[in-house]
């Protein structure tokens, strides 16, 4: 019997059972494993992988994260962790797959993603338009001899009363309800702050999460520059781990601020959307994502 060719293998959904398969493709094409990462988002999201033919795990995956009230009509819906097995790259399996999600699945859906400079031609042959960029920045920071302006922001531990105002927040800045995500959060993160105002009034929030050797700093909230540095200050505290985040560019101080307290730059992605002239929300309190994989 003729095996099928590699573009006409069936694309099937992703479950947390699937998690040490996407790890190991992860791995495969020289990514960190990154098991936390893959483990939220395949239960806050919906995964999708074709298996590999000679039975070895699967052959390309990626996952998409929705938001908005309703799941069944979301307003919003982010592509990420596109990946093909380096034994079966360039022979199609990347646009199948793609292809599969934004004309099948997610048909007439407002689309985004982070795209590195190889992917990108893709996804812009795809429909995809580029609309902003985000600067990936890694290192172990290092406290400045005057930190940020205490009165900026008033940082304290999240409880689990904060949990409906940082939904209430959230959905306001980022543009469209994800309260699935957020509020798994105490449980993904090691780190969860509240920023609040003299009067007590939530101003912004910021986890801090395990990735490898790493803590990833995202989602990062804040009211503004002083705000965000004053999070960052406060988890940076909580840990001995490298630092790593993802800013939008146009937050031009406050990545300044971040290579004077020692880390560096590491990459740039682009930012793009398909149906969608730019992303919803407020990007000037926005200023570093959960991960990039879930826009």
């Amino acid at each position: 019997m003729t095996p099928p060719h590699l573009t006409d293998l069936p694309i099937r959904a992703l479950s947390v059972d699937d998690l040490r398969r996407c790890a190991d493709l992860s791995q495969d094409r020289g990514w960190p494993r990154e098991d936390h990462k893959w483990g939220l988002l395949l239960a806050a999201g919906s995964g999708y992988g074709i298996d590999a033919p000679d039975g070895t795990g699967l052959a390309a995956a990626c996952v998409v994260t929705s938001y908005g009230p309703s799941p069944d009509e979301p307003e919003l819906s982010a592509i990420g962790m596109v990946l093909v097995a380096d034994r079966y790259a360039r022979r199609g399996l990347g646009r199948r797959l793609m292809t599969h999600m934004c004309d099948d699945v997610l048909k007439g859906v407002p689309l985004t993603l982070h795209a590195t400079p190889y992917g990108r031609p893709l996804y812009e042959e795809l429909g995809f338009a580029v609309t902003g960029r985000a600067e990936m920045l890694r290192g172990s920071f290092r406290p400045g001899p005057a930190g940020p302006d205490p009165a900026a922001a008033m940082v304290r531990p999240a409880t689990g009363e904060d949990i409906p105002r940082i939904v209430g927040l959230d959905t306001e800045v980022f543009g469209a309800d994800r309260t699935h995500m957020i509020t798994r959060l105490p449980a993904f993160a090691d780190r969860l702050l509240v920023a609040e105002d003299g009067a007590g009034r939530l101003i912004g929030y910021a986890a801090m999460w395990p990735n490898m050797e790493t803590h990833v700093i995202g989602p990062l909230i804040a009211r503004d520059t002083e705000g965000a540095k004053a999070l960052t200050t406060a988890l940076a505290s909580l840990t001995d781990r490298p630092l790593r985040t993802d800013v939008d560019v146009r937050h031009e101080e406050f990545t300044a601020w971040l290579r004077q307290r020692g880390l560096e730059s590491v990459a740039f992605n682009a930012v793009m959307t398909r149906d969608l002239t730019s992303l919803p929300g407020d990007w000037t309190r926005r200023w570093a994502p959960l991960t990039v994989a879930a826009g």
